[in-house]
């Protein structure tokens, strides 16, 4: 990590002409990324660091292109030679789902329009001239990326939740359902986790950030992500009056577009956005123990659930619709469990101990490789 600061700060210093006063290391969520915010005076930027090239680089090249596109992304500043960090605006700490958080009695609908409104721009006008070849790690969401999440939840959510399936009729369904979903209009640009953490809110204005995935596909599913976002607990029928929302300011940008069809489309990507995200629920949380994403199954599953009763998609996926029905059925998964958060607080531990005595140097039990050894035989 020491290495790691300094690379950012020596591109801090390349920047600005002096170093940073201050760094402060932001939680890592869902990737190996890593992120720093940077403090010298009054400047203040976010570092992002990441040794996967390509991923950087689609997030330095789409990050270009949507700024000339005059769309809400932060400013991109610089980027080190080896091409593993890159600074950005700093867009502030409250994003979209905080607010969501904060204003539990009063649903902040009007940064959702606002929200929904930067989306389509980014969506359309952000598709316009975007170099595509730069996507990872598929330049579009079709077939191919779809079966990836479907597999990633029959593997990482199915098979750790202990949910009974058959190999080939759930393949069957997933093929179908795949299909169907493929024939959505999908020539726009899609940011692919486009949920109210990755909207961050500057002066009462909405931003984008996490594009690094995105790729061309279809509009319903940004939209998904943004009002079925598991945690966000959004109620029905203000989703209901968002998507009618996006349609009526979608209208002019697309003139005739079939409102009917798209819903039956949108419905469809409900549940393939679901089905994604349980798999990174399972993947993150059962496999790599993290908190955070255990806490959001349960919320998941209540969409789920939600999904069953009302929703029948034009396609029949017999098998795959048993397993939700598992899912749902299943109390474990529905129950609301709140992880405490740990104790981060710095512990220090002073011993003193003899050479001559038969312990030694006392054990380390910290994990720390030990901490520092003071010959104090001088002092009275």
């Amino acid at each position: 990590m020491t290495e790691v600061i300094e690379k950012v700060s020596a591109l801090f210093e390349a920047y600005f002409g002096n170093l940073p006063t201050a760094i402060e290391s932001i939680p890592p969520s869902g990737s190996s990324r890593r992120y720093f915010r940077l403090f010298n005076g009054e400047n203040s930027v976010i570092a992002a660091y990441h040794t996967h090239q390509p991923e950087n680089k689609a997030f330095i090249s789409f990050t270009k292109h949507f700024q000339e596109k005059g769309i809400a992304v932060p400013q991109l500043l610089a980027q080190s030679a080896d091409g593993e960090i890159y600074l950005t605006e700093d867009l502030g700490s409250i994003a979209l789902f905080d607010e969501v958080i904060k204003n539990k009695e009063a649903f902040p609908i009007e940064a959702y329009k606002k929200t929904i409104q930067a989306l389509l721009k980014l969506q359309i006008e952000g598709h316009q001239g975007l170099d595509y070849t730069v996507c990872y790690p598929r330049s579009r969401f079709d077939k191919q990326s779809m079966m990836w999440d479907l597999n990633y939840f029959k593997y990482y959510f199915l098979k750790l939740a202990n949910i009974s399936f058959d190999e080939q009729l759930l393949e069957d369904d997933f093929n179908i359902l795949a299909d169907y979903l493929g024939a959505a209009d999908s020539n726009f640009f899609m940011h692919r986790d486009g949920q109210a953490r990755n909207v961050m809110m500057k002066d009462g204005e909405p931003f984008f950030i996490d594009y690094q995935g995105g790729r061309c596909g279809p509009l319903q599913y940004d939209l998904v992500s943004l009002l079925y976002q598991a945690k966000a607990a959004i109620p029905q029928e203000i989703r209901d009056e968002l998507l009618d929302f996006y349609l009526d300011e979608l209208d002019p940008r697309l003139p005739g577009i079939d409102r009917e069809q798209f819903k039956r489309h949108f419905y469809g990507f409900v549940l393939i956005r679901a089905l994604q995200t349980l798999g990174a629920y399972g993947y993150r949380g059962y496999y790599e123990r993290k908190d955070h994403f255990l806490e959001s199954i349960a919320f998941q599953v209540d969409n789920l659930a939600w999904f069953i009763k009302n929703i029948r998609l034009s396609v029949a996926i017999p098998h795959l619709q048993n397993c939700l029905q598992s899912i749902a059925d299943n109390p474990k998964l529905r129950e609301k469990v709140e992880i405490k958060p740990e104790n981060k607080d710095l512990v220090v531990t002073v011993s003193s101990f003899s050479y001559k005595s038969e312990t030694g140097i006392p054990q380390d039990d910290s994990g720390n490789g030990g901490g520092f050894v003071f010959d104090c035989r001088a002092l009275h």
